[in-house]
């Protein structure tokens, strides 16, 4: 029986000729992730462990983003007591504000993650690296504590589902769009604990910004991880931003899949997601006259260059609709810098938005963008749930930078074909 590239991976990760979908492994692993709110508590869990420090300091990356920089009291002391951790550990890969970024964009873009790699993040959205052709999954902050003392992790080897892409994308469709419309048709549970591996020629037409953007979002509809293959692109991307060797597994093809879907990129159109859910999807003129109060540009999922030069594109020379207030939030330092550089910053000022340094402060509800009662977001992030950006009474719309972008000219939800000529 032939294996996926997730089982290859873990395969090769547990000293196994083979693996099968159920089975039950310890895998090595090359990377484990905390940031300010969930590496405090796999610290607690390790000091009840009574080991004599991590397993290897240049493979753990501790990330301080969520609620930095420090909201409040209880922030900075959780954000300290990571940053003692890190000092006393001599963790190489510690980043604290002022040469932060955003978890699953940065270590990307430091070159910690690469091909053929099996990352561990307590952090739910650690599925992004499979756009890098690597196994990586959120966990508990207690399987983080196990990690960084051990070097090991347990698993249960996952089933696969099957997603061919053909097609090219038009031109206001991005990886964001592309995957919520997967969400929207198998739902938020429709690949629970599954490995949703993308394949076709249609990815020939996916920017790296695009693939991290879907895996990002792969345990939005339930999945253990999301992985693409390696193509010249991401072999590009990889020698550019990392000196690790890097390895490449392919499927079999005689590889078995739960499901199989083909999906021509050519007959998508920008998606929203309704609240309360990923999956309440809607192709952008099916959306209505739907009043918005304010616009998040940015997130794990959404805050890479190519996102911030989509937003730019539809907002310049333009200005933003009285009443809506806009956040732009790039995803990591060299990300705003070269935002700052291209003078992407400066048109969204000029528009009239804020323009904020990496945080994740409001996809998560955290700071930097709370929402009131009644008020609706349409937002870059990967979640909408009750309560998710603020009060329990507001709305959170899930969309791409250009449609985000072109809602907040409009102060409407809007397609981007409605307020550019080209």
């Amino acid at each position: 029986m032939g294996m996926t590239m997730t089982q290859k991976i873990l395969a090769a990760h547990c000293g196994l000729d083979s693996v099968e979908a159920g089975q039950l492994i310890e895998a090595d692993l090359d990377l484990v992730l905390g940031n300010d709110v969930t590496a405090p508590v796999a610290i607690g869990e390790m000091k009840k462990m009574k080991v004599d420090g991590v397993f290897d300091k240049d493979k753990i990356a501790i990330v301080l983003d969520h609620f930095t920089p420090n909201k409040d009291i209880k922030s900075a002391e959780l954000c300290k007591c990571a940053k003692d951790f890190s000092i006393a550990n001599d963790i190489t890969n510690f980043f604290e504000t002022g040469e932060v970024g955003i978890e699953h964009a940065l270590l990307p873009e430091k070159g910690l993650v690469v091909a053929g790699d099996v990352v561990i993040g307590a952090d739910s959205h650690t599925c992004t690296y499979g756009a890098l052709g690597a196994f990586s999954t959120g966990v508990g902050s207690t399987d983080m504590a196990a990690g960084m003392a051990t070097g090991k992790a347990w698993f249960k080897v996952p089933s696969a589902l099957k997603f061919t892409l053909t097609g090219k994308p038009g031109k206001w469709v991005s990886g964001k769009d592309v995957i919520l419309h997967i969400i929207g048709m198998i739902g938020v549970d429709g690949a629970l604990y599954k490995s949703m591996e993308f394949v076709g020629d249609g990815i020939q037409y996916l920017s790296m910004d695009d693939r991290f953007a879907m895996t990002n979002m792969a345990i939005e509809a339930g999945g253990k991880n999301g992985i693409f293959p390696v193509d010249d692109l991401t072999i590009e991307y990889m020698k550019e931003h990392s000196v690790r060797d890097f390895n490449i597994y392919e499927a079999d093809e005689d590889a078995v899949y739960d499901e199989e879907y083909v999906i021509d990129l050519s007959t998508l159109k920008p998606t929203v997601a309704f609240p309360h859910l990923p999956e309440n999807t809607k192709p952008i003129d099916e959306v209505g006259d739907i009043k918005i109060d304010q616009v998040v540009i940015g997130s794990c999922t959404n805050g890479r260059i190519e996102d911030m030069r989509i937003a730019a594109k539809v907002m310049e020379g333009k200005h933003v609709a009285k009443g809506v207030r806009v956040i732009v939030i790039p995803a990591t330092q060299k990300i705003y810098l070269q935002a700052i550089e291209e003078g992407l910053v400066q048109t969204f000022i000029k528009a009239g938005a804020a323009v904020s340094t990496p945080t994740c402060g409001p996809c998560l509800g955290g700071h930097m963008g709370i929402l009131a009662k009644g008020e609706r977001a349409i937002a870059t992030t990967n979640r909408n749930f009750v309560g998710r950006m603020g009060h329990p009474e507001s709305e959170v719309y899930l969309a791409s930078p250009a449609v985000a972008a072109a809602s907040a000219i409009t102060g409407k939800i809007s397609c981007p074909c409605e307020v550019c000529e080209d």
